[in-house]
């Protein structure tokens, strides 16, 4: 009975040994598979240089664009930075302008010598204005006889004219004007449309003719 228990404590020992040594066999398979996968990722010298190279023209490439947008906003801020001040500065324009209609429509002045070189003085002032604008790349729309360009001028109103082709601005309501190459604000403008009998007739004789 002793000689049995002995036989099977061997027994067992002999199956831990096997089983340690069947793990530590597959712990080293696995190390060296892990390793040949390193070797395979690691790059050559070559591979590195060229990363490198990649990573560095990158760089570059996001470094003179961030340039250029500087320049850019240093260029606008130059060219455009009275934008704001030069938008304001219109209203001195059309208070000058409003002021020599109010005294030209006033009947206690009109033909009055006072209102004569009062209205001599006005006109010595705005030309003054417009020439500072002028030479600060502030210029006036031309807008009348001209046809409505959406980008320069904003119709206010539609005009029965049948002299003159539709969409022609006839009535300058407020002077536009552009900053450099840029739109300070459109002019308001009255544009010619045909009158209701022409436009009724152009119309009956396009649907006759479409009959024929």
């Amino acid at each position: 009975m002793e000689k049995e228990q002995k036989e099977d404590i061997q027994n067992e020992n002999l199956a831990k040994e096997e089983n340690n040594q069947s793990t530590s066999s597959q712990d080293q398979t696995d190390d060296h598979s892990k390793k040949e996968e390193a070797d395979k990722k690691e790059l050559t010298p070559e591979e590195k240089i060229l990363e490198l190279e990649d990573k560095l023209a990158r760089t570059f490439a996001e470094m003179e664009n961030q340039r250029r947008r500087f320049e850019k906003e240093k260029e606008d801020a130059f060219e455009y930075g009275g934008f704001s001040f030069a938008k304001e500065a219109l209203s001195l324009i059309d208070n000058f302008e409003r002021s020599k209609s109010i005294l030209e429509s006033d009947e206690k002045l009109k033909d009055s010598e006072a209102l004569k070189k009062t209205l001599e003085h006005f006109d010595i002032i705005h030309k003054d204005l417009i020439s500072i604008f002028n030479k600060n790349d502030i210029k006036q729309i031309d807008s009348l006889n001209k046809k409505l360009d959406p980008n320069f001028h904003q119709a206010m109103m539609e005009i029965e004219d049948d002299t003159k082709e539709p969409g022609t601005i006839i009535q300058e309501i407020q002077k536009g004007f552009t900053i450099k190459d840029r739109l300070l604000r459109p002019s308001l403008v009255g544009v010619a449309k045909k009158t209701q009998e022409k436009a009724a007739k152009t119309e009956e004789t396009k649907e006759n003719s479409e009959t024929k």
